[in-house]
């Protein structure tokens, strides 16, 4: 079996990264000379909530391959999501937790790879759409 679309891939993988972000910590706070605690998207409720929908909508918009415009706007919803996602990351990290520095090669790392990947699967769909769009010229 081989996967004719590879933005079908590109979907999945940023829909993994989603789902990781979840269980990643994205920051950590030093208290006096205690031990660095980690911070969660669990600790922010609302960047939890906002994390699982993409990761949902990049999973349906998997499904989505036979109507290819709706795919294409699901995509794009789903990456102003993660860009969303990003800035309440940082809003939580600089406002939300007193003293939190971000850590780039944990969470926030993921959330950018989130939205490379969904930008790949977006010009995966765009070929399509302009490669479809030629073929009915012909006919």
């Amino acid at each position: 079996m081989q996967i004719q679309r590879i933005q079908t891939l590109m979907l999945l993988i940023a829909a993994i990264f989603m789902a990781v972000f979840c269980f990643t910590p994205f920051a950590s706070i030093q208290a006096g000379n205690a031990a660095a605690q980690a911070i969660y998207a669990k600790d922010a409720p609302v960047l939890l909530v906002v994390n699982i929908l993409i990761a949902v909508l990049l999973v349906l918009s998997i499904f989505l391959y036979k109507d290819l415009r709706r795919q294409m706007k699901l995509t794009i919803l789903s990456m102003v999501l993660i860009c969303v996602s990003i800035v309440t990351s940082f809003f939580y990290i600089y406002a939300g937790f007193e003293g939190a520095t971000p850590i780039l090669f944990g969470g926030v790392m993921l959330l950018v790879l989130a939205v490379i990947f969904a930008l790949l699967a977006l010009r995966g769909m765009r070929h399509d759409h302009h490669l479809l769009r030629s073929v009915d010229r012909l006919r």
